[in-house]
Protein backbone atom coordinates (compact mmCIF):
# COMPACT_ATOMS: atom_id res chain seq x y z
CA UNK A 1 0.00 0.00 0.00
CA UNK A 2 1.49 3.11 -1.41
CA UNK A 3 1.74 5.81 1.39
CA UNK A 4 -0.01 9.20 0.53
CA UNK A 5 -0.46 11.23 3.14
CA UNK A 6 -3.44 11.64 5.74
CA UNK A 7 -6.64 12.82 3.73
CA UNK A 8 -7.35 15.77 5.85
CA UNK A 9 -4.90 18.48 6.57
CA UNK A 10 -4.63 20.93 8.95
CA UNK A 11 -3.78 23.90 6.95
CA UNK A 12 -0.98 26.74 8.34
CA UNK A 13 -1.70 30.45 8.91
CA UNK A 14 -0.62 33.23 6.35
CA UNK A 15 1.30 35.20 8.34
CA UNK A 16 3.54 38.20 6.84
CA UNK A 17 6.51 36.43 8.06
CA UNK A 18 5.61 32.77 6.74
CA UNK A 19 3.34 33.01 3.46
CA UNK A 20 6.17 32.95 1.28
CA UNK A 21 7.17 29.41 2.70
CA UNK A 22 3.44 28.29 2.13
CA UNK A 23 2.83 29.87 -1.07
CA UNK A 24 6.06 29.02 -3.07
CA UNK A 25 4.63 25.71 -4.34
CA UNK A 26 2.59 27.36 -6.72
CA UNK A 27 5.72 27.54 -8.98
CA UNK A 28 7.08 24.43 -7.99
CA UNK A 29 9.77 25.39 -6.27
CA UNK A 30 10.51 25.73 -2.53
CA UNK A 31 12.11 28.38 -0.86
CA UNK A 32 13.61 29.09 2.87
CA UNK A 33 14.64 32.35 4.62
CA UNK A 34 18.28 33.16 3.73
CA UNK A 35 20.37 35.67 5.64
CA UNK A 36 22.19 38.13 2.56
CA UNK A 37 25.08 38.35 5.17
CA UNK A 38 26.42 35.28 6.17
CA UNK A 39 24.46 32.79 3.56
CA UNK A 40 22.53 30.46 6.65
CA UNK A 41 19.23 29.20 5.90
CA UNK A 42 16.95 30.43 8.69
CA UNK A 43 14.04 27.63 8.97
CA UNK A 44 11.30 27.90 10.98
CA UNK A 45 11.33 31.83 9.61
CA UNK A 46 12.36 34.46 12.35
CA UNK A 47 13.34 38.00 11.49
CA UNK A 48 16.65 37.61 12.45
CA UNK A 49 19.79 35.42 11.37
CA UNK A 50 20.48 32.60 13.73
CA UNK A 51 23.92 32.70 13.07
CA UNK A 52 25.37 36.27 12.52
CA UNK A 53 21.66 38.23 14.00
CA UNK A 54 21.33 40.28 10.83
CA UNK A 55 18.28 41.45 9.57
CA UNK A 56 19.12 41.01 5.84
CA UNK A 57 16.56 38.07 5.32
CA UNK A 58 15.24 36.83 2.08
CA UNK A 59 13.57 33.93 0.29
CA UNK A 60 15.84 31.56 -1.55
CA UNK A 61 14.83 28.86 -3.84
CA UNK A 62 16.78 25.80 -3.07
CA UNK A 63 16.82 22.10 -5.36
CA UNK A 64 14.30 20.67 -2.81
CA UNK A 65 16.06 17.82 -2.50
CA UNK A 66 17.22 16.23 0.71
CA UNK A 67 17.31 12.75 2.98
CA UNK A 68 15.29 10.81 4.80
CA UNK A 69 16.64 11.38 8.69
CA UNK A 70 14.08 9.73 10.53
CA UNK A 71 10.39 8.62 9.89
CA UNK A 72 7.66 6.59 11.74
CA UNK A 73 4.70 5.38 9.96
CA UNK A 74 1.49 6.06 11.47
CA UNK A 75 -1.72 3.55 11.60
CA UNK A 76 -3.49 5.17 13.87
CA UNK A 77 -6.66 5.59 12.27
CA UNK A 78 -7.09 9.45 13.47
CA UNK A 79 -9.41 9.97 10.56
CA UNK A 80 -11.73 6.88 9.99
CA UNK A 81 -10.87 5.25 6.61
CA UNK A 82 -7.61 7.08 6.48
CA UNK A 83 -4.49 4.76 5.37
CA UNK A 84 -0.98 4.48 7.17
CA UNK A 85 0.74 7.23 6.13
CA UNK A 86 4.81 8.41 6.86
CA UNK A 87 5.92 11.21 9.03
CA UNK A 88 9.71 12.42 8.33
CA UNK A 89 12.41 14.99 8.91
CA UNK A 90 13.54 15.87 6.17
CA UNK A 91 17.05 17.64 5.74
CA UNK A 92 17.76 19.84 2.96
CA UNK A 93 20.26 18.91 0.41
CA UNK A 94 21.39 22.64 0.91
CA UNK A 95 22.23 23.48 4.49
CA UNK A 96 21.54 19.68 6.03
CA UNK A 97 20.93 20.85 9.75
CA UNK A 98 17.55 22.33 8.42
CA UNK A 99 15.05 19.78 9.14
CA UNK A 100 11.55 19.54 8.02
CA UNK A 101 8.92 17.71 9.37
CA UNK A 102 6.61 16.51 6.77
CA UNK A 103 4.79 13.54 5.09
CA UNK A 104 6.48 11.11 2.41
CA UNK A 105 4.09 10.21 -0.09
CA UNK A 106 3.88 7.74 -3.04
CA UNK A 107 6.18 5.49 -1.21
CA UNK A 108 5.52 1.85 0.43
CA UNK A 109 6.04 2.09 4.06
CA UNK A 110 8.61 -1.02 4.14
CA UNK A 111 10.99 0.73 0.98
CA UNK A 112 11.59 3.93 3.72
CA UNK A 113 14.73 4.03 5.38
CA UNK A 114 17.07 6.40 7.10
CA UNK A 115 19.56 8.19 4.46
CA UNK A 116 16.53 7.55 2.04
CA UNK A 117 17.21 10.51 -1.00
CA UNK A 118 13.92 12.54 -1.22
CA UNK A 119 12.94 15.62 -3.61
CA UNK A 120 9.61 17.86 -3.24
CA UNK A 121 6.44 17.72 -4.27
CA UNK A 122 3.88 20.13 -3.24
CA UNK A 123 -0.06 19.06 -2.40
CA UNK A 124 -2.33 22.38 -3.33
CA UNK A 125 -5.00 23.18 -0.64
CA UNK A 126 -7.00 26.18 -0.82
CA UNK A 127 -3.97 28.94 -1.05
CA UNK A 128 -1.24 26.88 0.83
CA UNK A 129 1.46 24.12 -1.27
CA UNK A 130 2.33 21.79 1.51
CA UNK A 131 5.84 20.92 0.76
CA UNK A 132 5.75 16.83 1.07
CA UNK A 133 8.52 14.34 0.09
CA UNK A 134 8.65 11.13 -2.58
CA UNK A 135 12.25 9.09 -2.80
CA UNK A 136 14.06 10.68 -5.69
CA UNK A 137 14.25 8.99 -9.44
CA UNK A 138 17.75 7.95 -10.06
CA UNK A 139 18.06 11.31 -12.14
CA UNK A 140 17.70 13.38 -9.33
CA UNK A 141 20.24 11.88 -7.61
CA UNK A 142 22.60 12.22 -10.06
CA UNK A 143 21.87 15.68 -10.61
CA UNK A 144 22.59 16.44 -7.12
CA UNK A 145 25.80 14.34 -7.20
CA UNK A 146 26.91 16.96 -9.77
CA UNK A 147 25.81 19.65 -8.29
CA UNK A 148 27.85 18.71 -5.35
CA UNK A 149 30.85 17.84 -7.61
CA UNK A 150 30.88 21.77 -9.29
CA UNK A 151 30.27 23.64 -6.12
CA UNK A 152 33.42 21.82 -4.99
CA UNK A 153 35.21 22.69 -8.39
CA UNK A 154 35.01 25.93 -7.52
Amino acid sequence: MVADGPSLRLLPRLSDDVAFFWTSGADGVLRLLRCNTCGFFNHPPGPVCRRCLSRDLAPQELSGRGRVETFTVNYQQWIPGSDPYIIAWVSIDEQPDIRLTTNLVGVEPQDVRVGLPVRVVFEHVDDVWLPLFTPADAADVAGAADAVDAADAS
